[in-house]
C-alpha cells in the first residue's frame, strides 16, 4: 500500500494540512496510538475510533506547542516542514 490510498476503515494513509507557515502530515501507517501528541498539544489532535492521531483544531494551537506535539511522536508519524520547506520534526 503506497501513501493516498484507502485502507480497510476508507480513511487516508496521511493527512497533511497547511496550519500557518507550517506543512503536517500524519502518517496513518506508522501511527500506534501512543497519544503523546495529544497530550502535548492539547486541541491540535484527537485519536479516532481507531485510535489513530487525527487533526483536531490545530489552527488554533500554538506553533511551539505544535511542533513539539510532533517531535514528540514515539514513531515519527507525524512530520513538519517550514515555509522554506526544511523539515522541522521530526
Amino acid at each position: 500500500m503506497t501513501h493516498g490510498e484507502r485502507t480497510d476503515a476508507g480513511a487516508p494513509d496521511d493527512d497533511t494540512r497547511r496550519i500557518g507557515d507550517l506543512s503536517v502530515r500524519i502518517d496513518r501507517l506508522l501511527c500506534v496510538g501512543f497519544g503523546d501528541c495529544v497530550e502535548t498539544a492539547p486541541g491540535a489532535f484527537e485519536l479516532d475510533e481507531q485510535d489513530i492521531a487525527v487533526f483536531a483544531r490545530p489552527e488554533e494551537v500554538e506553533r511551539d506547542a505544535l511542533l513539539r506535539a510532533c517531535d514528540a511522536c514515539p514513531v515519527d508519524a507525524l512530520t513538519v516542514w517550514g515555509p522554506d520547506g526544511e523539515q522541522l520534526a521530526p
